[in-house]
């Protein structure tokens, strides 16, 4: 999407653009050495780190993928004066270009998380796909599990796609240290992450960490290289550092300290939720049901999961209905996040969809890992879901008696002719789904509600001290310079210009419709109206200071009203302007509304607060009244401007 509104916005606006992909089928479209050295400048639009050597020299903007779908020609017009990239692993600047364009640039640990999960995901999908195919297709219930005749086609697939799974928290904590600590970071995240996910056969620990301790693993060898890489060093050192000793050092560093230290609480974990599951076998089904999916959904295949499962394998024969509770969990992680990408999928990027379709298929033959990469990204938001949608499907079975006599999930098993209960079987799994899917998204969008809203002035109107302010006694400046015929600048009627907020709103800045349909391009719009007053002396830092205003939290106060504003020397004296939208731009207010009637307010940055502190007291007051509020939204059509003036002047 962002590289389709980019080349849309190029377009219409007379550039030659190429832009380079790089989703989950890799990179396409990709920039050759002569169109680097051709062009004026870069912009990178991405939510993971993005190694930028090719680009040394050049003007380089770096924003978040948001950015590019939601304001392609404002970065056209920032990259002209974005910061040359003069080398190093990261964004040029920090994000300081990318940064004043109203999205927040992403953490490092941020872009490293995603960065893992990017590539990850082709494990995942390719690992569990040619595991559910082997299964449907050549597997064979027994007491055991699933099983394949050895040397079979069938067992050649599986085989593959077990070697899939296997690659899969490697490549993830391989990634997130590379992201963090460039290639050093490469060889200790990766052997971290094979320890997360088998040091049971590495070096006979009790348990695996799982994507959990891949996570950890990742971040602490990135980190690790980069405190590594502080360390001064003789200047004959220098050259072998990043090939030879941070990757030897980093890895036996990592790699004993997991051994020694990470290994042994995970043992005793283990050990000890095995004893004490073991002991809750005698309680009630609903209870030992919800314990048991808790368990399964935790971290789909670490210590606490397989603890719960290796309990209900240990139990058949003796009580199959345990394994049909676990048998019932195992799928509805990767089946609910499935179904949460089908419902909401403007939640989810293009990636996260593909997965999801993915994770559906997995889900449908037992195969829980297909809802790691959902997990690993957003895991405040995914593992809860998880940990509910799965307690009330082994609540479910559990209270229907279901059964299973075979060590696997999902309903393949019930194909396979291993469940007792069939029917209650998919309505645990279904409830279960559902469950999960409709958490997952409420947890997302309430996150998303949250982020927009924060940092925002209150409902009720009333301004924080702490924004911008104006000198006491300031008056608004009638320079010279005229707004052209059809730019929608009223006229002065009756009203006088000192009579409307001290005359810091005038004829001139008031605009009775805007053409702007986003927050970005009407901050512009109003920014180009108040320099028709000649207090404006440079528009482009008055955008950029309004937009970064709005970046640290909403300035739309609800009831379809916002209130920009920037404190800057871009402007010479104090100048308010006011304008409509009939269609309403979304602004992130607390009440979710549009906004219709935006005031701008722009002060010189040595200004004092009281005065502006009084303008926006003045404005609060009058906006509370809703017949004053009805009255400025009807005021007039583009025939009779001065009319919406005459309104304003009742603000006083």
């Amino acid at each position: 999407m962002a590289a389709e509104k980019l080349a849309q916005a190029a377009a219409a606006l007379g550039i030659e653009m190429k832009v380079e992909t790089q989703g989950s089928i890799g990179a396409e479209n990709v920039l050759s050495d002569n169109d680097v050295k051709e062009a004026d400048g870069v912009i990178v639009a991405a939510d993971k780190d993005v190694v930028l050597d090719r680009f040394v020299g050049k003007k380089v903007l770096s924003v978040p993928v948001a950015d590019g779908i939601h304001r392609p020609e404002q970065l056209i017009e920032q990259v002209r004066s974005a910061p040359v990239h003069t080398g190093g692993h990261g964004a040029p600047g920090g994000g300081g270009a990318g940064g004043a364009g109203g999205g927040k640039e992403r953490s490092a640990a941020y872009k490293a998380l995603m960065n893992g999960v990017s590539h990850m995901i082709p494990f995942v999908v390719v690992g569990g796909l040619l595991l559910a195919v082997s299964i449907a297709l050549g597997g064979h219930t027994t007491p055991k599990g699933i099983v394949f005749e050895k040397d079979s086609f069938w067992f050649y697939v599986n085989t593959l796609g077990t070697l899939g799974f296997k690659l899969m928290l490697p490549i993830f904590s391989g990634y997130i240290a590379f992201a963090l600590g460039d290639r050093p970071a490469l060889v200790p995240g990766m052997i971290g992450g094979f320890l997360a996910a088998d040091a049971v056969n590495i070096y006979g620990a009790d348990a695996n960490a799982g994507f959990l301790g891949a996570i950890a693993t990742g971040f602490l060898a990135g980190y690790l290289v980069l405190g590594i890489r502080k360390v001064r060093v003789p200047k004959f050192v220098q050259p072998i550092m990043p090939i030879i000793v941070i990757p030897i050092v980093s890895t036996l560093a990592l790699g004993l300290f997991y051994i020694y230290v990470l290994g042994q609480p995970i043992s005793w974990v283990f050990t000890h939720l095995t004893s004490w599951l073991n002991g809750m076998t005698g309680s009630s089904a609903i209870v030992l049901g919800a314990l048991i999916g808790l368990m399964i959904a935790f971290d789909m295949g670490g210590p606490v999961n397989k603890t719960a499962f290796l309990v209900a394998v240990g139990l058949i024969g003796t009580n199959n209905a345990v394994m049909g509770m676990a048998a019932a969990a195992i799928p509805v992680m990767p089946l609910g996040q499935g179904l949460a990408t089908l419902l909401r999928r403007k939640l989810y990027s293009d990636q996260e969809r593909e997965t999801g379709i993915a994770a559906l298929f997995m889900g449908f033959f037992g195969i829980s890992e297909g809802a790691i990469p959902f997990a690993a990204a957003r895991p405040a938001q995914v593992i809860p879901a998880n940990m509910l949608g799965g307690a009330v499907a082994g609540a479910v079975a559990g209270v229907a008696g279901v059964t299973d006599s075979v060590p696997h999930g999902g309903p393949i098993v019930s194909l396979f002719g291993a469940v007792g209960g069939a029917a209650m079987f998919f309505l645990a799994i279904a409830i279960g789904t559902a469950v999960t899917a409709l958490t997952t998204n409420a947890l997302i969008d309430l996150k998303e509600r949250k982020a927009r809203r924060g940092g925002a002035e209150v409902a009720s109107l009333v301004p924080e001290p702490a924004l911008a302010g104006v000198a006491v006694g300031s008056a608004a400046g009638g320079g010279a310079g005229g707004v052209p015929a059809g730019e929608g600048a009223a006229s002065a009627d009756s009203v006088s210009a000192s009579e409307v907020l001290s005359g810091y709103l005038t004829a001139r800045t008031v605009k009775v419709q805007l053409a702007s349909r986003d927050k970005e391009a009407a901050i512009r719009e109003m920014a180009e109206m108040l320099a028709s007053t000649g207090n404006v002396r440079d528009v482009d830092e008055l955008v950029r200071v309004a937009l970064a205003r709005e970046a640290q939290g909403t300035t739309g106060l609800g009831e379809e009203i916002a209130i920009p504003h920037a404190k800057t020397d871009a402007v010479s004296a104090p100048t308010v302007g006011f304008a409509r939208s009939a269609e309403g731009i979304e602004w992130g207010s607390l009440d979710g509304t549009r906004a219709k009637l935006i005031f701008m307010i722009s002060v010189p940055e040595a200004a004092a607060g009281d005065e502006h502190l009084r303008i926006l007291a003045l404005l609060s007051r009058k906006l509370m009244d809703t017949e004053f509020r009805g009255r400025l939204a009807g005021a007039a059509d583009s025939a009779d401007e001065g009319a919406v003036l005459g309104v304003l002047g009742e603000i006083r």
